[in-house]
């Protein structure tokens, strides 16, 4: 059966991916920018809820802004802003210049880089904002764009950037090309990403912006039967893992409660202090301060020297 991918809004998928991904989101989509990074730059995600207070309503749900850091002072931190447009119609360069101008004085920096992540695009979006008049510009504004569509995939069959993999689907291939676009995008997670639980994660990704139907699924499950075998055991193992995960936390959590009430009938209000005992207990001290409450003369006794 094909796996029924997560109904989540583009802006999110995207938002996960660049934060997951900073350094392969900066190299894909402004490789010219990027090419400064080097081993020793840290990229931070700034806290959106600061930039929501200064910019009011109109702020967009996707802009992430990323501050590349260079510890050893080689270079002055450098801004990036990226920001997602699935319908380019929506494409405002003066909304986008606004927004990079007032992060800018936010964040007390000249060194901004505003790239924008085209999902859908015309071919006639703005690429460029001049104000001024006959006689002088005074302002003058530009972007880096990148328009996944103008993108060929199969020119990122082989990509060791796993964004560039995870995208495929979005960039341009003929139908026929259609399974092979899946099959790389799996392979790329596969190999590129070793945690198990991204993995899984970034497969709802590739379900999501590839869009295989039952019959197609099926086709593929006959042309790549490995590629098949490995996702679903992956999958299989992960459901089990989360689900022992959740009894073992479900079962902690009541022998907790079970001891919070046991304490509360015999030494009456619990204290912060104790509170923080139990929040922090592990699963042996549970059991052992169950059997030290029947002989506490104290509540100090219950919890003894460990």
């Amino acid at each position: 059966m094909p796996r029924k991918p997560a109904t989540t809004s583009h802006d999110q998928n995207f938002k996960n991916l660049i934060l997951d991904y900073p350094v392969q989101a900066l190299e894909l989509f402004s490789p010219e920018e990027a090419a400064c990074l080097d081993d020793a730059v840290r990229i931070l995600p700034l806290r959106q809820e600061q930039l929501k207070e200064r910019l009011g309503d109109r702020f967009r749900e996707l802009d992430v802004p990323l501050l590349a850091e260079w510890p050893d002072g080689r270079r002055e931190a450098l801004l990036f802003v990226l920001e997602e447009e699935t319908n380019p119609k929506r494409f405002s360069i003066h909304r986008l210049a606004h927004y990079c101008l007032d992060l800018a004085e936010l964040c007390q920096t000249e060194r901004v880089v505003p790239v924008v992540i085209f999902l859908n695009t015309s071919g006639r979006e703005p690429t460029d904002l001049y104000l001024g008049s006959e006689r002088h510009t005074y302002l003058s504004f530009h972007y880096l764009r990148c328009a996944l569509p103008e993108l060929k995939a199969e020119d990122y069959w082989h990509s060791n950037n796993l964004i560039a993999r995870l995208c495929l689907s979005l960039m341009s291939w003929t139908q026929s090309q259609k399974l092979e676009v899946y099959a790389r995008a799996t392979q790329g997670l596969t190999t590129l990403e070793p945690d198990p639980e991204k993995q899984l994660k970034y497969l709802d990704f590739i379900d999501i912006y590839s869009a295989l139907d039952d019959n197609e699924m099926a086709q593929y499950q006959q042309q790549y039967p490995q590629e098949t075998t490995t996702m679903a055991s992956l999958s299989e193992r992960l459901r089990a893992e989360g689900m022992e995960k959740g009894m073992e936390r479900g079962l902690h959590q009541g022998v907790e409660g079970t001891l919070r009430k046991l304490i509360q009938l015999k030494f009456g209000h619990l204290p912060e202090w104790a509170n923080d005992r139990l929040l922090q207990a592990t699963d042996e001290q549970l059991d052992q301060w169950v059997t030290n409450i029947l002989s506490a003369e104290q509540l100090e006794d219950l919890f003894g020297e460990d």
